[in-house]
């Protein structure tokens, strides 16, 4: 069930995050969107891949 939906970047604020500094939702157990080079994936996929990006928004 989604509790809560937050956007993070927005049109006249941007938020970029590096693989390393890729926040997480309610420790691990929602997920952040993430806009890579290779497509919107979650948080987990872009660690796993070594992928940072545009942090869109949290689902948790």
């Amino acid at each position: 069930m989604i509790e809560e939906l937050t956007r993070v970047s927005k049109p006249g604020w941007r938020v970029y995050r590096g693989a390393d500094e890729l926040p997480s939702a309610n420790g691990g157990l929602g997920i952040v969107v993430i806009s890579t080079s290779r497509g919107l994936m979650t948080d987990k996929q872009a660690r796993t891949e070594g992928l940072g990006g545009e942090v869109l928004c949290r689902v948790c």
